[in-house]
């Protein structure tokens, strides 16, 4: 069983103002996250903060400079009102076969992409991903990326602590923790009236819970 620090990538936080976040975390954090980039493919941009090596948090919003999207953003970012603790990201190899075995145990991951983002210095980030839209349990269960031999985001972000712990609330917990156990996780899954990922961060600041 492979637990949330062994294979934790990333963390997101959907918002419906980047730039707005950016102020918030710093002043509950006590660093300012850096401009990540854009996803065209989303309308969506981002800032990143590192949380260790290999992991970080990644801040993201509409981008107010993006052409009209075709289809739902995701993470909830079209209804999105305030900051919220969205998804967490597991990382992952031979993403292909290990959504074929999600399937098998009625699990939807989704396809798998490739995809890229160039960063405000001009270099390119790619990366391979299952699909952020596929109905995860409300975002308890991760998606899974790739990066491949791409440099890893966590690298040039600044540092703003490390992750303590990763847990989540559900309504019906058994169920989820089913679907994590077939996925080979290992994430404690409480029971809350609405489903609700919770990250204990010790930063600048000291301890720090998002939600």
């Amino acid at each position: 069983m492979s637990a949330f620090p062994d294979v934790l990538d990333h963390l997101i936080v959907a918002t419906p103002d980047v730039a707005a976040t950016v102020a918030e975390f710093e002043r509950r954090l006590g660093v300012r996250a850096i401009v990540g980039g854009r996803h065209p493919a989303w309308g969506t941009h981002n800032a990143l903060i590192g949380l260790g090596d290999r992991v970080y948090l990644e801040l993201m919003g509409p981008d107010p400079e993006a052409a009209a999207t075709h289809g739902p953003r995701p993470f909830g970012l079209d209804r999105q009102r305030a900051p919220k603790l969205a998804a967490w990201v597991a990382r992952g190899v031979e993403l292909d076969a290990l959504a074929a075995l999600a399937s098998r145990h009625g699990i939807d991951l989704g396809a798998v992409f490739d995809r890229s983002r160039t960063r405000p210095d001009g270099s390119v980030l790619s990366w391979r991903m299952t699909d952020p839209l596929a109905p995860r349990m409300d975002g308890l269960l991760p998606f899974f990326i790739d990066w491949g031999a791409t440099a890893h985001p966590a690298a040039s972000a600044p540092s703003g602590g490390r992750v303590l712990a990763l847990s989540a609330e559900h309504p019906e917990p058994e169920r989820v923790r089913l679907a994590l156990d077939a996925l080979d996780l290992d994430l404690v899954v409480g029971k809350g009236p609405a489903p609700a990922l919770i990250a204990k961060l010790a930063t600048p600041r000291g301890e720090v819970e998002l939600r």
